[in-house]
């Protein structure tokens, strides 16, 4: 499984593209050639997934095999014949994106819709969180910082 690890800043072009960071990039190649994942022609699989976080005003996004993975857990757990549960997927499905860096930059398109909802609209960050990367504006993620005093509130709360 891929880890994403560090935080690059991208500018966003005119035409609303961002150069992937090349970091991640290796990380998503080598892990292509490792898992046997690459295409019939040897490329490797460089398809992500992007969707807005639930919780925050960010992007997540995340390799395409493991979209597939936790989409499918997640609807293992739903019984389509109850209305809730066909709504909540609908929704869950809702605003998605499938992007590819090109082979000449490494840039991905974000349908503009996307940024808009995170308020990005010249920088972004790219955060990578372990198994997804997430997307922020560039001012949005530099004030949501959490204190040192607000991590180890967090910490003691999640050791008990």
């Amino acid at each position: 499984m891929i880890k994403f690890i560090g935080e690059y800043t991208a500018k966003i072009d005119d035409k609303g593209r961002l150069v992937l960071p090349s970091a991640f990039k290796a990380i998503m190649a080598a892990d292509s050639r490792v898992s046997g994942s690459e295409d019939a022609a040897g490329e490797a699989d460089m398809r992500m997934v992007i969707k807005k976080d639930i919780y925050e005003d960010c992007l997540e996004m995340y390799t395409y095999d493991e979209w597939v993975r936790q989409s499918e857990e997640l609807k293992s757990r739903l019984n389509f014949l109850k209305r809730e549960h066909a709504m909540f997927w609908r929704a869950y499905m809702r605003d998605r994106a499938l992007v590819e860096p090109d082979g000449k930059l490494g840039r991905i398109s974000i349908p503009k819709k996307l940024l808009e909802s995170i308020g990005a609209d010249k920088e972004v960050v790219f955060s990578g969180n372990d198994h997804k990367i997430e997307i922020w504006a560039k001012e949005r993620f530099e004030s949501n910082e959490v204190t040192d005093e607000e991590f180890v509130a967090l910490a003691g709360m999640l050791s008990d």
